[in-house]
């Protein structure tokens, strides 16, 4: 189902925007998601959205995000795509994020987008002028392999067309990254995995890479996950309730191991393993030209 509302605002307040890439305003244009990751958290009860395959589209959010960026007085990062991907198909139709991006770039905020499209490349010289104050994009990002991908992702775009954008984005000197959450126990916690991942990353540019080395699983989300598994990867949803029972957090096998390896191949190919942020490069801005006095 396809729903058109009309919101009655569209940024949210971030209380610890230095949690997440510095976001001080949050922004979701689109509410549920058409990729139907089979593992995704916002299936959750917490966040009362009765059926995630279901799409909200708030088609009024330019018009909103016109008034209240123009009353704003303190500029900060906004940030999109945490709840629900801006670069959904529905995009190619409403260009709602688009426009809002023209409008952010009126008012010369910096930006931070987490997607999983190559939509994005639509908007690409959008983000170039945006790019002169500050613009990071992080592409989630947990298998390299295509074919596992559409088990786990069935209607997202490919993780190498993700990565293909990436590098196409970094070469015009947009800070890119990877966000490599969440890593499924049994399924993508391996060396070969996240070393490959590593591996593509840097070869397309990107500067950080963000793991979650496990996942949640919690009511609604639970429920849907397993039943995926008992669709996609017969057998493993007993090796699920065997280990990790009614916990909300599910971590990898190999915990350690993995993410010191995982640290060493990032250390290795000069890839940060924290999220940069506007602030971040302000302050670095600002402590060059110091150095050179």
């Amino acid at each position: 189902m396809i729903q058109e509302i009309q919101a009655k605002s569209i940024l949210n307040k971030n209380k610890h925007p230095s949690g997440w890439f510095g976001v001080e305003y949050g922004m979701n244009i689109y509410r549920g998601c058409q990729y139907q990751c089979i593992y995704c958290d916002s299936r959750s009860e917490c966040y009362r959205i009765e059926d995630f395959d279901d799409i909200i589209i708030k088609v009024n959010a330019p018009e909103l995000l016109q008034k209240e960026l123009a009353r704003k007085r303190k500029r900060g990062t906004i940030g999109t795509g945490a709840m629900s991907d801006p670069y959904i198909p529905l995009e190619k139709t409403y260009n709602l994020t688009g426009q809002c991006l023209e409008i952010i770039n009126h008012y010369r905020y910096p930006v931070n987008i987490c997607t999983k499209s190559n939509l994005i490349l639509r908007d690409i010289e959008l983000l170039q002028r945006i790019n002169k104050i500050y613009a990071c994009i992080a592409f989630t990002i947990t298998t390299i392999d295509d074919e596992l991908a559409k088990k786990v992702e069935p209607y997202a775009p490919l993780p190498s067309e993700r990565l293909k954008a990436m590098g196409i984005l970094s070469s015009l000197g947009i800070q890119t990254g990877v966000l490599m959450m969440p890593l499924l126990p049994f399924i993508e916690d391996n060396e070969e995995n996240i070393e490959n991942i590593v591996k593509k990353a840097s070869y397309y540019g990107a500067s950080f890479i963000i793991p979650s080395f496990g996942m949640t699983l919690r009511d609604r989300q639970k429920l849907y996950y397993y039943n995926k598994l008992d669709e996609e990867f017969p057998g493993l949803r007993e090796k699920y309730e065997k280990r990790f029972k009614n916990s909300y957090s599910c971590g990898v096998n190999n915990y350690t191991r993995l993410k010191n390896l995982f640290k060493q191949w990032c250390k290795h190919h000069n890839i940060s393993t924290k999220m940069p942020s506007y602030h971040q490069k302000v302050s670095s801005a600002q402590m060059s030209f110091f150095d050179d006095k």
